[in-house]
């Protein structure tokens, strides 16, 4: 079984900066992209951001040029710099991963951004 958890979210005034890491732990035999999504309850869930294993990243607009996403591949960690925060950055953040050719999802971290 593959378990991913979140940690790094909290509470942060408009303008500062949070880093989320996304730790994959289980029986895993393949990681292939790694991302994060966000979710304000009674919407849809939207990508933030995503990197393959080779490196190549995509970013949703709203964050292009202030969130920057990494991984680290030997600890199956994906890790989300978020910069310049606004207060509509405010959600809950998801971390995806495709490993084993499986999609799994972390439980979720509460990112707010209020002053």
């Amino acid at each position: 079984q593959v378990q991913l958890v979140e940690s790094g979210g909290g509470l942060v005034q408009p303008g500062g900066s949070l880093r989320l890491s996304c730790a994959a732990s289980g029986s895993i035999s393949s990681v292939n992209s790694m991302g994060w999504y966000r979710q304000v309850p009674g919407k849809q869930r939207e990508l933030v951001a995503v990197i393959t294993r080779s490196g190549t990243t995509t970013y949703a607009t709203s964050v292009k040029g202030r969130f920057i996403i990494s991984r680290d591949k030997p600890k199956n960690t994906v890790y989300l710099q978020m910069n310049s925060l606004k207060p509509e950055d405010t959600d809950v953040y998801y971390c995806n991963a495709d490993i084993n050719f499986r999609s799994s999802w972390g439980q979720g971290i509460q990112v707010t951004v209020s002053s």
